[in-house]
């Protein structure tokens, strides 16, 4: 005979854990407190409902179950509110004494079932009635079979919307579900699978219509003047999040139609690679698709080894030929180079030519004032400008300057190269603009090259 004094040992278990348990401080860092963290008070405040749970759903699931069974059965008599034990044998007459017995000692033992000994009754504790009416939610909307998950969290909005009492955690709750709709039909599009499309799009269809359903609640909770600014701001970010649900359809079907455009037909049989993917998945076993169709392991006829050796042979000795007969390959000029005449080297001389005359060593002190920019590269045509500039910076390099070369000369000019971050329109064809610079002379000694090593 089976033994049901399992729940004697639970609570048994209970004690000795509670007493082993570690404190709610222990949890926290030593600095902390448990009343540090505003995020724990709701929850503690919360505790006789979490305790009502726990008393449900601690152990195994058949021993769950049978809890459920006997509170569902005991709240269901809503005639009286109050039942005898002679109403409650006669009512779940189907289970064994023993195991009833058990269950009503755990649930009258957690405060679930009441104890009337004046009466000699049971009643039913209304906190087991509220987890139970939370529980029958959540059992009724697994049955209506929501793949988008979103029916009972917008069942609660509504619920507590039309007594006054919705809160941010419950929009939070809801607008996060809607994100993580969107995220995954977003995933199913850039798939390009076709099966988790149209999975996808059935998830879709469920979705919006509870988005439909709850857009006349979330449009009153935005136009609530009793609703704080944290709740406003939830709704509105429902709001946009329903939007953006909303707003998918064409992505879905756009990427359909491309996938329909890209299907494989079989001849003129009608018959597309999706149908045929489709009668593959119906099959249970797809390996017996292979019973009776090869009789016989294939053969492959290949080159045999000795004609694979006479054909290497041949090619290596008509190699090996040619290698040897053969001469050297003729000489090639190498490539020509720029000279020291190229246009960019004259031009290159004729500008040094002109820096020159503006250089710090040759201009009498009365004279040295700032050269602007404009004068210094223009007139010219838009290309030997931009080579002129590219070549400024040098002015002055210390290292350009140990060189040697026209770019080392340049360096050595006793010249200082200045600018602004603005630009300012010039009168020449080649050029509309040009950056606010300037050259200004500098009385300092040349920058002499370092002499070769």
């Amino acid at each position: 005979m089976q033994n049901f004094d399992d729940e004697s040992i639970v609570r048994i278990e209970d004690d000795l854990s509670d007493q082993n348990d570690l404190s709610l401080k222990s949890y926290f860092k030593s600095s902390l407190t448990p009343d540090d963290v505003v995020a724990l008070a709701p929850l503690r405040r919360a505790q006789p409902m979490l305790q009502a749970f726990t008393a449900l759903f601690h152990g195994g699931i058949n021993s769950v179950l049978m809890r459920l069974l006997v509170l569902r059965e005991l709240t269901a008599d809503v005639d009286s509110p109050s039942l005898s034990r002679a109403d409650i044998n006669a009512k779940l007459g189907y289970l064994e004494p023993e195991a009833l017995e058990t269950v009503l000692t755990r649930l009258r033992s957690t405060g679930l079932l009441v104890w009337d000994p004046s009466q000699s009754v049971y009643r039913i504790a209304p906190m087991a009635r509220n987890v139970l009416a939370a529980i029958e939610s959540l059992v009724q909307v697994e049955q209506q079979e929501d793949p988008s998950e979103v029916s009972y969290m917008l069942t609660q909005v509504a619920g507590a919307q039309a007594v006054g009492g919705v809160s941010v955690e419950q929009l939070h709750h809801l607008l996060g579900r809607l994100i993580e709709l969107t995220e995954e039909f977003s995933d199913a599009i850039a798939s390009g699978s076709e099966f988790q499309l149209r999975t996808a799009q059935q998830k879709w269809h469920t979705a919006c219509d509870w988005v439909e359903k709850g857009s006349q609640i979330i449009h009153a909770i935005t136009n609530d003047s009793r609703a704080d600014s944290a709740t406003h701001r939830a709704a509105q970010a429902i709001g946009r999040a329903q939007s953006a649900l909303l707003n998918m359809q064409g992505m879905f079907s756009r990427a359909l139609n491309q996938i329909e455009r890209q299907r494989v037909h079989l001849g003129q049989s009608g018959l597309s690679t999706t149908d045929i993917k489709m009668w593959l998945l119906q099959r249970e076993d797809l390996a017996s698709l292979a019973d009776g169709a090869l009789s016989h392991p294939v053969t492959p006829h290949f080159i045999t080894p000795s004609e694979m050796i006479d054909v290497a042979e041949s090619e290596l000795l008509s190699n090996r030929g040619s290698a040897v007969l053969g001469v050297l390959p003729t000489g090639q000029d190498a490539p020509s180079i720029a000279n020291d005449n190229s246009e960019a080297l004259l031009e290159l001389d004729h500008w040094l030519d002109l820096l020159s005359q503006i250089d710090g060593k040759t201009l009498d002190p009365e004279t040295k004032k700032p050269k602007p920019l404009q004068e210094i590269l223009l007139p010219a045509s838009f290309a030997i400008a931009s080579y002129r500039a590219s070549l400024l910076p040098l002015i002055g390099d210390a290292n350009e300057a140990s060189l040697q070369g026209a770019t080392a000369t340049l360096a050595r000019l006793s010249l200082e190269f200045s600018s602004k971050d603005k630009m300012q329109k010039v009168s020449d064809p080649h050029v509309a603009a040009i950056s606010v610079a300037s050259l200004v002379p500098l009385e300092k000694p040349p920058i002499e090259p370092s002499n070769p090593s």
